[in-house]
Parts: structure tokens; sequence; C-alpha cells
């Protein structure tokens, strides 16, 4: 008798519960389970629902990924003279290469150092850097856009768009 009244106690705590999930207003079991069921189809559906929105927008961004590969972005260069031996340098070109190598071997060769850099390689190189002469030597502008060019142009032959 008293294993007929727990299992009584435990069938109407698990009703409850799922009464609870399901928001449902039934008193009667059937009535319950049958709300249930109804819960589970429209969860059902709705995760189908997202994981077609989830395939669509991989998709999309696929394609998107497959177009910036075959983008072609032509060569930014920009040299600003900050004080008398500094410099900023901004470079923007395709990816690909050892062009920081390229570009820093430049800077050794005209006796630039480097006392800031940032870069960026993710769909394209960008670069941006504070770079201080060595020596009192006076360097132009001209110069360290033209050894930056030519860096790059080790690496493969692009656009152009000095500014």
């Amino acid at each position: 008798m008293a294993k007929k009244v727990q299992r009584r106690a435990a069938s109407r705590r698990k009703l409850q519960l799922l009464r609870t999930l399901t928001n449902s207003k039934s008193v009667r079991r059937r009535s319950i389970i049958l709300n249930v069921l109804l819960h589970f189809h429209k969860l059902k559906v709705k995760l189908e629902e997202i994981q077609r929105e989830y395939q669509n927008l991989m998709a999309i961004r696929n394609e998107y990924f497959n177009l910036l590969k075959h983008i072609q972005i032509p060569k930014e260069v920009k040299v600003e003279k900050l004080g008398e031996d500094q410099f900023v340098v901004k470079v923007r070109c395709n990816r690909g290469g050892d062009k920081l190598v390229s570009i820093v071997e430049a800077f050794e060769e005209l006796g630039l150092n480097v006392v800031r850099a940032r870069v960026c390689c993710n769909h394209f190189f960008a670069m941006e850097a504070i770079v201080v002469a060595q020596d009192q030597q006076t360097t132009k502008t001209k110069d360290v856009t033209q050894a930056i060019l030519k860096a790059i142009d080790k690496q493969g032959g692009e656009r152009i768009l000095v500014t």
C-alpha cells in the first residue's frame, strides 16, 4: 500500500513538472501529455528553422570569403614625415608572400628603425608603422615610398596606388 502511494505521489510530481515546463493549464493526465507532445513538436519545428537559417548564413559567409579571395586590392603606400627623422608609414596590399620581411629589410637598407608597428593580414596585408632614422641623415618620404614599393614588388606584381 505504501508503495502505491509513493508511486502516485511521484506520478503527480512528474505531471506537475510537465505542466510547469509546458505552461499547461490542464489538470487531466491525458491533456497534460498531449500538451507536452505539442510543446515538443513546436520545439522541434523551431530547431529545424534555426538549423536552416544557420545553413543559409554559413553559405553566405562561405560565398563572401570566396569573393574576398578573388578581389585584387591595389597597393597603397603612404609615407608622412612626423619630425626631422620620424616617419609614419602606411601600407596596404594583397596578402601573400613575405611582405613584412621585405618591408623591414627595406627599412634596414634605408637606415630606419621601427619604433612601433601594427600589422594585419586577415583578408589583405595592412601595416602602419612609425620609423626613425638611425643616423641624422636626411631621408626623403619619396625614397621611403620607393623602397617599400620595390620591397612589395619582390613578392609579386599588383596595381599601385601611391598617396
